[in-house]
């Protein structure tokens, strides 16, 4: 019987599927901080997931999970089958950019990169974990988007003109 063996090879420096991301997308990251921003003053959760190897691209709202202004509870149970999900990402409305004991318990055994951001949410106010907990370093790739202007209001100069209005009152319904 015959032996399969790929006929492409890897890339020795290319990351693997399933390996610890070393980047997230800017527009991943925007989407989250735009999220806790949102979900202000209560904490915000979601769940990151990688396309490509070694870039998180995604941002997964979980079904079910509850917030309040000191939890974000996941549950985890409702997450697709997917081995592209890299970690967690969460709020503290506090502005706290460490980890508390709960959130070292999920980095421990869920994920490889966590995310937690911190109020007032710019683009400074977050820091990458590692599953120890230990702080770690992702890059941001991606165009920076600004945002478009707004529309120039339009305000009438001249006088407002009058509306029509009947001259006979409106009969009672009866």
């Amino acid at each position: 019987m015959p032996i399969f063996r790929p006929t492409r090879r890897r890339r020795p420096d290319a990351p693997r599927l399933g390996s610890a991301p070393t980047a997230i997308t800017r527009r991943c990251l925007d989407s989250a901080l735009a999220c806790a921003l949102s979900a202000y003053p209560n904490e915000f959760g979601g769940v990151f997931r990688s396309d490509e190897p070694g870039v998180i691209t995604d941002l997964l709202l979980v079904p079910g999970t509850t917030a309040g202004r000191r939890h974000a509870n996941f549950q985890l149970y409702m997450l697709p089958a997917d081995l592209g999900v890299a970690g967690t990402v969460h709020s503290h409305p506090s502005g706290a950019l460490h980890p508390s004991e709960a959130d070292l318990s999920l980095f421990r055994h869920w994920g490889r990169r966590h995310v937690i951001l911190g109020w007032p949410y710019g683009k400074g106010q977050w820091r990458a974990y590692d599953g120890n907990g230990n702080e770690t370093h992702l890059d941001v790739i991606g165009p920076v988007v600004t945002r478009p202007e707004a529309p120039p209001v339009y305000r009438p100069t001249g006088p407002v003109p009058a509306v029509a209005r009947p001259t006979e009152p409106v009969p009672d319904a009866e």
